[in-house]
């Protein structure tokens, strides 16, 4: 293939994964049922996916690729339990805005807990792009009145914050294979969740809204975005990974009329300025000179 289709392939599938991405808070809104059911059916069939994923990948070493992540993969496994549980709630409990713009702070937390962690030097653009962050999650979060729109906020950040702690262990041990950890926190997930879930059961057409809940937003979404990812330079990739942001609240307005408010609005404008500026001058310093 050649360099100029390998680019495009490699965009069209980032750009497939991040609208995957953003449908999530699509379908909290049109899923009618309690969280802990929501959280326990999408993460079963997110757990089905990812191991048919993993088996994809590795084929006869499949048995290998799970046993081999050692201790960083046991590590690993709660974090992404707690990044997906509270990703979810979240979404239930305030609007997808407020979720996408705390979740969009997520390069600058990845940023800190790489230094604390590893030691990885903060330039100067990443402090001056964190702070605008900071300001733009303070103008919404300020908003925030309801005692839901607070805790959902905090989950946000909570899963925000578990989610970069996955990418700053990706980085930290390059063997660790992420699907596997996926799989197994998906399936722990819906174990977690499964008592706390209405026994009743499921419409066929819920289960199928479910069923695509969890294999589009998490494996499907995973794949294309990591497929994809090996045609097109990271910071372009991360780039185009910012239309989740943008997206997800777009859904849920066009199709249940809710509005992200003004000082989501003027928050989230503010985060995608400083995540945007972030992101250039980061491809800007790896450019060959």
């Amino acid at each position: 293939m050649a360099s100029a289709d390998r680019r495009i392939y490699g965009l069209v599938l980032v750009t497939a994964a991040a609208v995957f991405w953003s449908t999530a808070g699509f379908f909290v809104r049109l899923l009618e049922m309690d969280v802990w059911t929501m959280l326990a059916w999408r993460s079963l069939f997110a757990a089905l996916a990812l191991a048919a994923i993993v088996v994809f990948q590795s084929g006869r070493n499949t048995v290998q690729a799970v046993t081999r992540m050692g201790m960083p993969g046991l590590a690993a496994i709660p974090i992404a339990v707690v990044s997906m549980g509270a990703y979810v709630v979240a979404l239930k409990l305030t609007t997808v805005a407020n979720v996408m713009v705390i979740y969009a702070t997520a390069p600058f937390v990845a940023a800190g807990i790489s230094y604390l962690w590893i030691g990885e030097r903060i330039t100067r653009h990443v402090m001056i792009a964190s702070a605008a962050a900071l300001l733009g999650v303070a103008v919404m979060a300020g908003s925030a009145t309801h005692a839901t729109d607070i805790a959902g906020n905090a989950l946000s950040f909570l899963m925000t914050v578990a989610f970069s702690a996955q990418l700053v262990m990706a980085r930290k041990y390059p063997a660790l294979e992420m699907s596997s950890v996926n799989a197994i926190a998906a399936a722990i997930c819906a174990l977690l969740c499964w008592p706390l879930m209405s026994a009743v059961l499921p419409s066929p057409m819920q289960l199928a809204l479910l069923a695509l809940f969890g294999i589009t937003t998490t494996a499907l979404a995973y794949l294309l975005f990591l497929t994809g990812g090996r045609h097109i330079p990271s910071g372009e990739a991360a780039l185009i990974g910012i239309l989740d942001v943008i997206l997800a609240p777009l859904w849920v307005w066009i199709a249940f009329s809710e509005h992200p408010g003004q000082a989501a609005l003027t928050g989230g404008a503010i985060v995608l300025a400083a995540v945007t500026y972030y992101l250039l001058r980061t491809a800007s310093s790896t450019e060959p000179q």
